[in-house]
């Protein structure tokens, strides 16, 4: 899989070189807002980001590519918190504002210096590598060409020294199954260095597609040519299929490593087992329908009338497998059934294999996912990490128009599905069939999408299960995540002090779905139990009687002065807090942007030596005292 690229800019000096490499590599180009998004250069950059640190460190975490066109000690300490095992390390490359220099600083054999070099290449200069092996020959050999795994890394090291010693290496044949014209990039990759070739080396080098035991005089490498079809019963536990597929490689001398993916029919979209099996091979899952799988049914070896019958084709394992490498796989392993804890097997494999090396992403579909994302008021310094790295993996953003506004500082290619205010089923909707397409889609709230928002309406629509003309599961199918968000009461909490310290409750004041008689209970009760209360959803433009009606009930049971917060537009730019009392709450200062906070009876108001209101409400540590 290719792996992510972002160019960090700080400055707008250093857009020309940024913007050169990030067409270079067709990466992405990430500025500071402060200094980059300035008139005439908001086009500039894909992404925006305020906290420099931060955004190095969350990038280097997500394993992304790291091009800093800015000081080399910038990016040392933006990601030295992250700094754990050489092995997972992403590239970090700097480069300097003027294009005069590019230094790999980790990730070196993790293609930090084949980034280095190819960026030297369009700047016209010499990289400053330092790793002995990369600059003696040329060549990263834990790095291999896509589609190509080593098996022994852990001993590359030893290899290399030994090479950098005055050894010479060997393209061994011995137990290789794959000739080497077969896969002539993989020896091309390695003609093209300086390695020192002999017939008889001590060294060697193996290209197999069978399982053999390096060390560290041989260097193993797999061609991830290979794709695991399976079936299974509904629930079928994982380690049942695990220790299938397990079994099947090894009887087969089939090294693990060269699976490039699990396949299956797409009604196993979401069966914990195959998830399992692609997750133990480090390697995707992929999901195909029944007429593809049916397209194949002339190559079956076991074709089944009773699987035709159950899901539409006539082999699951085999077709799957086989539609997987295409017309030129062959059917290397035909399908096999599991014995099971009880003797009735529930699972079933085949294994296919390819010519060449395949590519996941070209192959089939995968599981689809749904992010449902918080993203609080919509202000960077609000947004979780979380929540911003549901938003970089989405294919698709679906939202009402003005949240996405809020976001686009992380759009980065995505697909965008605006919505207006008050549809917010049909942009459910919408999002549950791009996912069940095998997209990653973000459905996008305000606040917290679990608080009178996106989350509940999602599982209301996959209970449901009502789509036209499609498989009414089709949806369940589907993975469902939800990141948090900061929500109205709890921005406006923190903003005016600590009212919500004590026992609270929210209430909707929207009768759209709940009947007023309802409402209207809930709020007699919550002033009955002197609750503090949120009021979500307190007047629109056709609803101008429900705030006023609540006030009338409260006012029976707290006295007049009781402290009331105002918060409009929490977070963001046009933020307003006030406080007032309950008898001067008017609705016509209050719109929908707008959440209400009531105190209870023991709400405090405090004035500050500045002038400055706060407003809390007291736990009782006093009487504990």
């Amino acid at each position: 899989m290719t792996r992510r690229k972002v160019i960090f800019c700080l400055g707008v000096g250093a857009l020309p070189v940024a913007r050169k490499i990030a067409t270079e590599l067709e990466a992405e180009l990430h500025g500071k807002a402060d200094r980059v998004s300035q008139e005439g250069l908001k086009s500039e950059a894909d992404v925006f980001f305020n906290d420099a640190m931060e955004h190095l460190s969350n990038l280097f975490r997500d394993g992304v590519a790291i091009i800093g066109v800015c000081a080399s000690a910038v990016l040392i300490r933006g990601v030295a918190n992250c700094l754990k095992n050489k092995l997972n390390e992403p590239p970090l490359i700097a480069v300097a504002e003027d294009g005069s220099a590019v230094v790999p600083l980790l990730g070196g054999h993790h293609g930090a210096n084949d980034l280095a070099r190819k960026i030297a290449d369009f700047l016209e200069i010499t990289p400053a590598i330092t790793t002995a092996g990369d600059l003696r020959f040329g060549i990263a050999l834990d790095e291999p060409p896509e589609g190509f795994v080593l098996a022994n890394p852990e001993n590359v090291k030893e290899f290399t020294a030994s090479l950098l010693e005055g050894g010479s290496v060997a393209i061994s044949s011995e137990n290789n199954a794959v000739a080497p014209d077969c896969m002539p990039g993989f020896y091309r990759w390695l003609q093209e260095s300086k390695l020192p070739f002999l017939e008889n080396a001590k060294l060697r080098i193996s290209l197999a597609s069978k399982q053999i035991s390096g060390s560290t005089e041989h260097l193993v490498f797999h061609p991830q040519n290979y794709a695991v079809g399976v079936g299974c019963e509904r629930g079928t536990e994982p380690e049942e299929l695990i220790s299938l597929v397990r079994n099947t490689l090894q009887e087969n001398l089939i090294a693990p490593e060269s699976v490039a993916l699990v396949v299956s029919l797409d009604l196993k979209a979401d069966e914990q087992a195959v998830h399992a099996v692609a997750e133990r091979l480090n390697c995707p899952a992929r999901f195909f329908d029944a007429d593809s799988l049916e397209a194949q049914t002339s190559r079956l070896q076991n074709p089944s009338e009773i699987v035709f019958q159950e899901v539409g084709c006539h082999g699951v394992a085999e077709g799957s497998a086989l539609a997987a490498t295409g017309d030129s796989g062959i059917l290397r392993v035909p399908k096999v059934k599991s014995n099971g804890s009880s003797g009735v097997g529930r699972a079933t494999c085949a294994i296919a294999k390819a010519p060449e090396c395949l590519n996941p992403e070209t192959i089939g579909r995968p599981q689809g996912t749904l992010f449902i994302v918080g993203t609080g008021p919509g202000s960077p310094q609000w947004r979780l990490p979380e929540s911003e790295k549901m938003l970089r993996k989405a294919t698709d953003w679906v939202g009402y128009g003005l949240y996405l506004d809020l976001i686009s500082d992380l759009h980065n290619g995505q697909e965008l599905h605006p919505f207006n205010l008050g549809q917010e089923e049909v942009r459910a909707r919408h999002a549950l069939k791009l996912a069940a397409l095998g997209k990653t889609v973000a459905l996008v709230s305000s606040g917290d999408p679990g608080i009178y928002a996106m989350s509940t309406l999602v599982f209301e629509l996959l209970e449901r299960g009502e789509q036209e003309g499609s498989d009414p599961l089709e949806w369940q199918r589907v993975r469902v995540e939800a990141a948090p968000g900061i929500s109205a009461l709890q921005a406006a909490n923190a903003r005016i002090g600590a009212p919500m310290g004590h026992d609270f409750c929210t209430i909707s004041l929207s009768d759209l779905l709940t009947p007023w008689e309802t409402i209207e209970r809930r709020i007699k009760t919550a002033a009955e139990g002197d609750f503090v209360i949120a009021f979500y959803n307190p007047v629109s433009r056709r609803r101008t009687t429900q705030l006023a009606q609540a006030r009338e009930i409260l006012l029976q049971y707290r006295p007049p002065g009781t402290s009331v917060i105002l918060g409009r537009n929490l977070g963001r730019v046009e933020e307003k807090v006030q406080v007032i009392t309950l008898e001067n709450l008017d609705p016509t200062q209050v719109d929908m942007l707008t959440v209400v906070l009531v105190g209870s009876s023991q709400t405090r108001r405090l004035q500050l030596l500045n002038g400055e209101v706060k407003v809390y409400t007291p736990r009782g540590y006093a009487n504990k005292q």
